[in-house]
């Protein structure tokens, strides 16, 4: 069986952080790569709602991207604001995944975890992944979740079939 190859754009919610500091943003990115998937889109907002629900709601339009995954903005802050700005654009949530991240994640940093709120959703046939900003947590998403849930050859489930069905 041959893997299928998503199109997967990368968002970084960060009011600090630029193309040349974007550690989580680049992790992903070359996480996406290695996997054989494509990398279509790219780029670094602001933590504003509104800025957040235009792109990533242009990206749910395009018919040509399958994945979103989006570092940042997941936490407690006055400025942290990805949770309320995305979730509302949401066909169906996603509710084992931000479990199963905190799961994975208290692993590693204990309960500190209990201030992350990754989260996820499907909007016209389109996955949206959101975890915290740090590169570590990232890499505990894509390891530990993502990197099976978008291989096409995953048993005994993955999201693939989900994300190209307006390919069908």
């Amino acid at each position: 069986m041959s893997i299928t190859a998503l199109n997967i754009a990368v968002l970084t919610v960060s009011d600090t952080r630029t193309d040349e500091n974007d550690t989580s943003g680049h992790l992903l990115q070359k996480a996406v790569e290695e996997a054989g998937h494509h990398l279509v889109a790219k780029d670094i907002v602001k933590d504003d709602v509104y800025v957040l629900r235009a792109v990533v709601s242009a990206w749910i339009a395009d018919t040509n991207i399958n994945a979103i995954l989006v570092t940042g903005g997941t936490g407690f802050t006055t400025r942290d604001s990805t949770p309320e700005a995305l979730s509302v654009l949401f066909d169906k949530d996603v509710e084992g995944f931000g479990e199963l991240f905190r799961y994975l994640s208290y692993q590693e940093i204990g309960t500190s975890t209990v201030q992350s709120r990754a989260f996820a959703g499907i909007a016209n046939h389109t996955g949206i992944f959101c975890m915290p900003g740090s590169t570590g947590a990232c890499k505990t998403a894509w390891n530990g979740i993502l990197k099976d849930q978008l291989d096409s050859s995953h048993k005994p489930c993955n999201f693939v079939g989900h994300f190209t069905q307006h390919l069908n």
